[in-house]
Formats: C-alpha cells, structure tokens, sequence
C-alpha cells in the first residue's frame, strides 16, 4: 500500500510566477471570513506581503506600518500607540485559524513569526510512501550491512548476546577472566532496567494526574460574566471607557443637559461614577487597563484603536451614533426639548417607545436601559454600551453586566452561550426616591 506525506518548508520565490503564487494565496485569506469584515488585518497583511515579495523587508518595522498602513504621525509613541503589534497578533492567530478551518489544500502558506513583522512563505512537498516489498528490501539490506560491518569489527553484540543468554538460563563466560558471571547478579542486570522503566513510568503517571487534578481544581469554570466579555477583552491591553458628562440645566426633567466641547466644567452623576467604578473594576480583574476618556472631546480616530465601553445614553454622543443603526437604539432627542423625546425605540416595532413618567417627579419615574454588546464596522472593533434614558438606567446597565446572575438569565433568555454574537438587551429599571432598584429584562435580540 502506498501512502504520501507533505512537509512544509520555508520558501523565497526566485521568480514572477512564484510571486503571483503568494499573491493568490493572498488574495483568497483575505477574502476569507477572518478577514473579509475588517480593514484593518487585511491591510497589515497585504502590505506585509507585498513589501516582502517586493524585497523591502527593511520598511517592515513597527514606526514604518503605524505611519504607513494606520496613518499615524510619523513620530508617535509607539510604546503608547499599541496598534501595529495588536494588529499584528491578530493577524497572526487568524492565519492559523484560517489554515486549521480550510477545507481547500493549497501548495503555498503565508505565515507571520511571532516577534516579526516580516512574513514567511511556505511550499508543499510530497513525498510519495514505499510499498512493503520496497521497505522489506530495504530493511533486509540494512541488517546485512549491519552484520557485515560487525564482522569486520569484531564487535559482537554483547548486551543482546547476554539478555538472550540469560533468558535461556545459561551464561556467557568473561573473554578476558574466562569467569562465568553471578547468575544471580546477571538476572538483576537483565531485570533492572525494565523494573527502572516501570517505576519511571508510574511516577510520570501519577505526575499527570496530580496536574490535571490541580489545573481543573485551581482554574473556576467560566462565568457567564467571562463569556460576555471574553471577545471585548480579547488581546487587549487597554480597553476605552468612553463616558458622557452633563452641565446643570434646572429647566429639563432631569436638571441637567449634555456637555458639548465648549463647556468648562462638564461632571458626571454618581451613578455614572459608579458605573465607571463597576467596570474599571471588572476590567482590571480581567487583566486590562480602563482608559477613561470623554465622550465630547474624544475622536473617532481614537476610538478606532481598542474596544470601546460607552457609559451613558442622552448624555453620550457615542452611544446615540453607535446603537442607531441596531433594532433598539435611543430616539433622535429634541434640541429645545430633549428630555421630552427621550425613549427606546424598536426600529421592528416603530409605533412602540419605552420612555420615562413625565407626570412623576424624575426621582421616582421608573427608568430604561440598554445593554448592548457588538462589532462595529466604523470603528472595526467591540463596543459594550451600558447605557440608561437617565442615570438610574446607566447606573443598572452596569450592575447588570457585571452580575454573575443577571449575565446567566441574559444568557438563558438568548438559548445558549454568547459565542461572538451580537446581542442586546431592553432592561426596565426601578427608581425609589432617587435610588436604582433591581433591573428586569423586557427584550432580547441577537444577530
């Protein structure tokens, strides 16, 4: 029977053919689903093959691609700006798990070391098996030659001669004394080393076991917490809190109007700041640094670099332009009125709008709130949004996805894990004299 085995070695095209190769394994990872819907490890890549295929490795450093392939200004602080060396670890995990999923069989590879920007090409070889007869031959033409270089040697195979020897109860004499060995000592010699091997063995065993026991006993299982925010943190190092701020307005419902630029001195209720404090909190649990920056003054070109958390509805430009677009989004408010207009609408349902008492004073009116976690094609990342009609609902917004309970009935209610879907959630939240009270949940929608 014949059997064929591939190696893959690393390649350097000597020619135009070679190049258009490479070029068309390109062209079909990116058009792949781990590249298709991003701008961003798709343009790494190409530039990264195409400089290498064009023989100016020397442009493959991190300042050369942050100012070439992301814009930046050619002296920006790269240990501050992480946008190279994230992108790049992420290109790298999906060129493996493009070519670990692929059901096509491709004679080319293009790979990215880690710790390098320069990408590695790679060509199949097949090397087809031998039959039986062809390994018999060859074993058989091993063992002669074997013989015959022992015959010239004149060195026999003592410890094969004396296992055997042992074994059928006789013993060999010692050429130089001429003394017959101990059969005793000969039978500890044959036995010694598999009885070695055996304890050897049943220590590794027992090793490996002891492992396994102590890494599922000390490692918890996952949370539904965990899994809502393992995407969003995902490679990772900093993560954006973008957080809206409010200035005193005593002729609105709920005494204050949102803060635009020019304001000097904007604030934050302090059921924003609680909310900021829940998820710096789990975010810094998770391993990441919170980056809290304001949502009049910070630019989509910033915003474009990490995964963003908006905190705050009405008072956060950022949440009304990133949820419009999704079935439940907040209402376009009014500039003379915007108190008047705030609602949730469902762009499924448009008659229906979930909207604060106005007949009640705004410290007891109950509140509204959306929980959202997606992938934006603008800023080509994550977004969490947690984020209320008024302070209550954003204060709740936040208890809720940072509730190891309130995650597993978000969880529950969308029929399974979270996976990488999108999904939102509509949250009625009770206010008590001014106090949030417990969330409860009134929709769900995943896509």
């Amino acid at each position: 029977m014949n059997n064929s085995s591939e190696t893959r070695e690393a390649w350097h095209p000597q020619n135009k053919h070679e190049c258009e190769a490479i070029l068309r394994e390109l062209h079909e990872i990116l058009a792949s689903p781990h590249f298709c819907n991003s701008k961003r490890y798709p343009a790494l890549l190409q530039y990264l093959v195409e400089n290498t295929l064009a023989g100016k490795s020397e442009l493959l450093k991190e300042r050369t691609i942050g100012v070439e392939v992301f814009g930046r200004p050619p002296i920006y602080d790269t240990s501050a700006d992480t946008v190279v060396r994230y992108t790049a670890g992420e290109v790298r995990k999906r060129l493996l798990l493009y070519y670990s999923e692929s059901e096509r069989s491709s004679n080319v590879r293009i790979s990215l070391p880690a710790g390098s920007y320069i990408p590695e090409f790679h060509h199949a070889h097949n090397h087809p098996g031998e039959s039986g007869d062809e390994a018999g031959s060859r074993a058989a033409h091993h063992a002669e030659g074997d013989d015959h270089s022992n015959q010239e040697t004149g060195a026999p195979e003592v410890e094969a001669a004396s296992s055997l020897a042992a074994a059928k109860g006789s013993f060999l004499p010692d050429k130089r004394t001429g003394a017959t060995p101990d059969p005793a000592l000969t039978r500890t010699s044959v036995f010694k080393k598999p009885r070695l091997w055996l304890s050897v063995a049943a220590m590794m065993a027992i090793l490996a076991v002891a492992g396994l026991l102590w890494k599922y006993r000390a490692v918890p299982p996952q949370t539904a917490v965990d899994r809502f925010w393992e995407p969003v943190l995902r490679d990772q190092r900093t993560v954006m809190i973008c957080t809206g701020s409010v200035v005193f307005a005593q002729n609105n419902f709920s005494g204050v109007h949102t803060a635009v630029r020019d304001n000097d001195y904007p604030f934050v209720s302090m059921q924003s700041a609680a909310a900021i404090a829940q998820i710096s909190g789990l975010l810094e649990r998770f391993g990441a640094s919170p980056k809290l920056v304001a949502s009049a003054s910070i630019p989509l070109t910033e915003l474009s670099e990490h995964s963003i958390i908006l905190i705050g509805g009405y008072n956060n430009q950022w949440t009304l332009r990133l949820l419009q677009p999704l079935r439940f989004h907040f209402s376009p408010a009014s500039i003379d009125s915007p108190d008047q207009a705030a609602s949730i609408t469902d762009q499924m349902h448009s008659e229906s709008h979930l909207a604060r008492d106005h007949s009640l004073p705004y410290s007891s009116a109950d509140d509204y709130a959306l929980v959202a976690r997606f992938r934006n094609t603008t800023t080509d990342g994550w977004v969490v949004a947690l984020a209320g009609l008024g302070r209550n609902g954003t204060e709740a917004a936040a208890q809720f996805a940072t509730s190891p309970h309130y995650m597993q009935l978000l969880r529950e209610q969308m029929g399974g894990d979270f996976s990488n879907h999108n999904v939102e959630a509509v949250l009625k939240v009770n206010v008590v004299d001014g106090k949030t009270g417990a969330p409860s949940i009134l929709a769900v929608h995943v896509w």
